[in-house]
């Protein structure tokens, strides 16, 4: 059975270069029941629930000459080994290690000739703990045919579930003139699927286009020692290479802020976020003058009947806010930034973080996956950062009975862009993850450090400050 690939998911696959892979990437970090928890276990639990992802066991398959765009077909050759590896760390297995391995995996682009997936169980953590690093390709997650695999792996209680898997067989791969009578019959008898080839080729050309003006500019600047964009420290031509930074925080804190000043979590999150950036640029001696405020993508959960449904209950549609870096005052901040999101609330399309955080089986992975492709759709509005903030579930998580105790995400980083924010709560914690380029970001812990510090900046402005009704709701709820 094959499927087209969708104009959107091409893009992705079409703009992908090695300095900029196009996957989502999460870390989950498990305690071992009484059974442990290793690469066998993970294998067969895998491979029992795989057939509720499909795709995760196929690949693409181009159409001869261009006539449409390219197939989903089975892999024939699916080996779930290739794409379940394992590894360790060496003593004494710090998270500090286990970031340093996670940036230099993600670092690397997925091989086109498979499926577009990989899991890396992670042993040797202190304190016998292992980790799972879930990498997928942006086109692969759509939210809508597919869904992150961790969303399908992770149970609600420790007794693991088996369901008996599926005796599974490839389709025959499809011959080369079937693909071509597929391609014309499809071109002839959907519109869609027409204009979808149109489009593609033409963004082709423009892209070739483009490709080839940009290494003529490379060459004339090196002749004449012009040339190229003014780089900032969080825009600039990036490498091949990432740094992977995490922070761990409390849900209780961000709620006793918001409760304090007003708002939502989010609020909160994304003034964090604005601190952390200013305090960072002054380690660097940054002048603020041009970078007062930083534009971001922040997608948000909506009801929309003209956008496309997810498997999530709503839709994603991103969010442009200016984050107020050069805005001093910690409440401030987070007065802006609330204002930003206000209009928004009041539309009443937003979907309640706890809504989100309610479905049953919800993992966090699958809504960054689609977040990414909003935000990715929305960068071309003069975005200088995506933040991605994602409401879990507030009680533990289970995998083939091991109890997750972190997960943190990985967000890609977007041509141009330096810097990537994730964000994701789950059981009473607040998790960022930084994706940073290597090179032109080598203090990407620092950030870390100012990130957590700002959290503490907003936390010394409530005591004795009156609990305020939070955004959306009246004050008689708030519990006081």
């Amino acid at each position: 059975m094959t499927t087209r690939v969708q104009a959107r998911d091409l893009a992705f696959l079409a703009e992908e270069t090695p300095s900029t892979p196009r996957h989502n990437a999460t870390v989950e970090v498990f305690e071992p029941g009484a059974s442990g928890f290793d690469h066998e276990q993970l294998l067969a639990l895998i491979e029992d629930r795989i057939s509720f992802v499909p795709r995760y066991r196929q690949r693409l398959q181009a159409v001869p000459g261009r006539l449409a765009n390219p197939v989903w077909i089975d892999d024939p050759d699916f080996d779930l080994g290739y794409h379940v590896r394992r590894s360790a760390l060496p003593r004494p297995g710090t998270p500090e290690q286990l970031r340093e391995l996670v940036a230099r995996i993600v670092s690397r682009p997925l091989d086109r000739s498979k499926p577009l997936w990989e899991v890396y169980v992670v042993e040797g953590l202190a304190d016998g703990r292992v980790a799972l690093l879930y990498k997928a390709h942006q086109a692969l997650v759509d939210g809508v045919d597919t869904v992150d695999l961790a969303q399908v792996l992770l149970d609600t209680s420790p007794e693991p579930k088996l369901l008996g898997g599926d005796d599974w067989d490839a389709w025959k791969r499809p011959s080369v003139p079937s693909l071509v009578a597929g391609a014309v019959r499809d071109n002839l008898t959907r519109p869609d699927v027409l204009g979808q080839t149109l489009r593609s080729t033409s963004a082709a050309l423009v892209r070739g286009a483009d490709a080839a003006g940009e290494r003529a500019g490379q060459v004339l600047g090196a002749l004449t020692g012009r040339g190229g964009e003014r780089e900032t420290p969080i825009s600039g031509r990036h490498s091949q290479q990432r740094r992977v930074v995490s922070v761990h925080t409390t849900l209780a804190d961000h709620q006793r802020i918001r409760d304090g000043h007003g708002g939502t979590v989010n609020d909160v999150v994304l003034a964090t976020v604005s601190g952390g950036l200013r305090a960072w640029l002054m380690t660097r001696s940054e002048s603020m003058a041009g970078l007062r405020r930083v534009r971001a993508v922040v997608p948000v959960s909506v009801i929309d009947s003209e956008l496309e449904a997810t498997s999530l209950g709503s839709q994603i549609a991103a969010h442009v806010v200016d984050l107020p870096v050069g805005e001093p005052s910690a409440v401030v901040r987070l007065h802006q930034v609330s204002y930003s999101f206000q209009s928004h609330a009041e539309t009443g399309r937003g979907v309640a973080a706890n809504r989100l955080a309610g479905i049953a089986g919800f993992a966090p992975s699958t809504f960054h996956a689609i977040g990414s492709r909003v935000a990715a759709w929305e960068a071309g509005r003069g975005a200088q950062l995506i933040v991605t903030n994602v409401p879990g579930p507030q009680s533990p998580l289970y995998a083939a009975g091991a109890r997750m105790v972190e997960t943190y995400p990985v967000p890609p980083l977007l041509p141009g862009h330096l810097l990537a924010i994730g964000v994701t709560s789950y059981d009473g914690q607040v998790s960022y993850g930084i994706t940073a380029d290597r090179d032109k970001v080598p203090d990407a812990d620092v950030l870390g450090q100012c990130l957590a510090e700002a959290l503490d900046e907003l936390l010394d402005t409530v005591s004795g400050v009156r609990p305020r009704a939070p955004r959306g709701r009246r004050k008689k709820s708030v519990k006081r």
